[in-house]
């Protein structure tokens, strides 16, 4: 379905909601076919000092009041391996369905875009949507991936030379949530920022604003943000795809504790920890936990952690958004509405904006 106004979606949505941006930061939500298709991809901590920052954030998180876990650390090989499984199933619909909308749509989306863009994604992992773009693309002038996984990027990048031999391709390490400069020989009036997966849906209100105000500062005056975000649904359906039937979430949530044991030299009994996806709909958003069945004691790293029976470890806020207060918030920070695509079910949007 191709919507010209944001308004044709209203019906029947729940309101836009917050969500702890420090769990966003360094951090993109997978919505790739492929699990390295994080913003971050994390594997095992290969340093000290990767091991030692794990560490301070997990033990920090624990002793909160409100426990929680970073998102972040979501993703080792297991969690990776676990990632690629929930893409796969039947109740897990944003993967197959933003990657449906940008095969129905791409011509239309390249067309949107325009001829000589310098194309700039945000995570961007392995680059399987962007081929979409890339093959309808009219003469684009580059392609930016823009990732923190600087090994995975570079391998990704090099594919893509093989593919479009004559794309000028400059991969670029950087965590996108911070502040960072595309080469001055990239800037471009033209600059089209690409950024898929709803990742937008793990901030506050005001933390996206503030992502999509330095969005538009790097798009020029003729370019623009695509960017695809999740619309709010049914509570089923929802509850579906975060708590499936098979239980892989589940494992791919609680694979954290393991990775904590392994690498933090934790005593996590996981045995005795469960998954907890839920609906908040006043908030309009899916909260995942990880409680405790029982009263228990956990060991990190020397530092011990008391658990009550039903004590939630905050692990994940994703957030689900009514067109009209994207437009909205988006507006907020100098971007209007151009072009929107959705699905037939309007579960996922995609849109294109512009500067104003």
């Amino acid at each position: 379905m191709v919507h010209s106004n944001p308004y044709h979606l209203c019906s029947g949505c729940l309101s836009l909601l917050f969500s702890p941006f420090e769990l966003f930061l360094k951090v993109r939500l997978f919505m790739s076919t492929q699990s390295s298709s994080s913003a971050l991809h994390p594997t095992t901590c290969e340093s000290s000092a990767e091991a030692s920052v794990f560490l301070q954030d997990v033990q920090s998180g624990l002793a909160k009041s409100q426990k929680e876990l970073h998102c972040k650390y979501f993703y080792d090989e297991r969690g990776s391996q676990l990632f690629d499984q929930i893409c796969e199933l039947e109740e897990y619909y944003p993967t197959r369905t933003e990657l449906g909308i940008m095969a129905e749509h791409a011509s239309a989306i390249a067309e949107r875009i325009g001829s000589e863009a310098v194309l700039v994604e945000y995570g961007s992992g392995s680059s399987t949507k962007t081929r979409l773009l890339l093959d309808h693309l009219d003469s684009a002038q580059a392609y930016l991936p823009v990732d923190i996984s600087g090994e995975h990027l570079h391998q990704t990048a090099q594919q893509l030379r093989v593919d479009y031999g004559d794309l000028d391709i400059h991969p670029i390490v950087a965590d996108f949530t911070t502040s960072f400069r595309l080469p001055a020989s990239y800037v471009s009036p033209r600059t089209t920022i690409y950024f898929p997966g709803s990742t937008i849906g793990n901030l506050k209100t005001e933390e996206a604003i503030g992502l999509l105000i330095s969005i538009a500062e790097k798009c020029g005056p003729s370019g623009g943000l695509l960017i695809g975000f999740d619309l709010a649904k049914d509570e089923a359906v929802l509850k579906a795809a975060y708590d499936d039937a098979a239980g892989v979430t589940a494992q791919f949530n609680l694979n954290l504790l393991h990775r904590i044991n392994r690498e933090l030299d934790a005593d996590f009994d996981v045995k005795r920890f469960v998954h907890v996806a839920i609906y908040n709909q006043e908030e309009s958003r899916i909260e995942i936990f990880i409680e405790s069945l029982d009263e228990q004691k956990v060991c990190v790293a020397g530092e011990l952690f008391h658990f009550q029976p039903g004590e939630r470890i905050f692990t994940e806020y994703s957030h689900k958004y009514r067109v009209d207060q994207f437009v909205s918030m988006a507006a907020q920070a100098g971007l209007k509405m151009d072009a929107l695509w959705t699905d037939s079910n309007d579960y996922f949007a995609v849109m294109h904006l512009s500067p104003v």
